[in-house]
């Protein structure tokens, strides 16, 4: 039969990234406790084409995929699935994101009763200039975290009370393949940016204790922002990251939000 992508094109554009988005698949992931768990993922995957090519193949992506999805991954094992997929493309660059929901056991701060929380997150490989001296490979490691900010503002002028609201954290950080930071540490961390974290479970002293530890640790998005940029600036293994903190404003219709990219 005849292949009718590897036909010729005469309208001179190479595609940057073509391929397929949103594939859903079983992946297996290795956690900082020692586990293996298997979670549900969507995969995005890509590759350039050359201009004289009329298409690519999409059924090897998915070939690919599937031959990786059985492996144990770290995230920056990543590179072992985009090689793949850049080879069977015959491609110069390659680009693969997974992006899923981690579950982390976690324990209300007075009762300790554990029940899962739930984050989204990504692993995201990209190659450059496969076989070349100039090749490129970089991971990146995307979380994000809800929490809760106190307003100080509001605080400072109320008799009594101030409004709180809850906000999402969202970082992508990128480091060497050889290095590792463990998704449960990264959260951790974030988590102790802003005026109170979340959980899943809270009894009457949980609620008690978050209300008001929160009340006594008051921050503005720019205060979580600048606090989670300090973060990532002391960890060594970080090559780059962003950071995002918007904040969904309970007297707002609208929200408060921060950005910040470095590297």
């Amino acid at each position: 039969m005849e292949d009718v992508q590897s036909r010729k094109d005469i309208r001179g554009v190479e595609i940057q990234k073509v391929g397929i988005k949103d594939f859903e698949i079983p992946l297996i992931v290795q956690r900082k406790d020692d586990t293996d768990k298997v979670i549900y993922a969507s995969a995005t995957a890509g590759v350039t084409l050359p201009a004289h090519y009329k298409g690519t193949h999409m059924s090897r992506f998915v070939e690919v995929l599937n031959e990786y999805r059985t492996q144990k991954t770290l995230g920056t094992d990543l590179k072992g699935c985009v090689e793949a997929i850049v080879q069977r493309l015959d491609a110069k660059c390659g680009y693969l994101k997974f992006s899923f929901k981690y579950f982390i056991d976690k324990k209300s701060p007075v009762t300790g009763i554990t029940a899962p929380m739930c984050y989204d997150c990504t692993f995201e490989g990209v190659i450059d200039n496969y076989g070349e001296e100039d090749e490129e490979y970089k991971f990146y490691l995307g979380v994000k975290v809800p929490v809760t900010t106190l307003c100080p503002c509001s605080k400072e002028i109320s008799e009594c009370g101030a409004h709180n609201q809850r906000a999402i954290v969202s970082v992508k950080i990128t480091y060497p393949e050889y290095e590792h930071i463990w998704i449960e540490d990264l959260i951790s961390q974030i988590e102790q940016c802003a005026s109170s974290e979340l959980y899943p479970l809270l009894k009457r002293e949980d609620e008690k204790f978050v209300t008001e530890h929160a009340y006594n640790n008051p921050k503005f998005v720019e205060d979580v922002l600048r606090d989670v940029v300090i973060l990532l600036r002391k960890n060594d293994i970080i090559d780059s990251f962003e950071v995002e903190c918007e904040s969904m404003e309970s007297i707002h219709n609208h929200s408060a939000w921060a950005y910040q990219q470095e590297g």
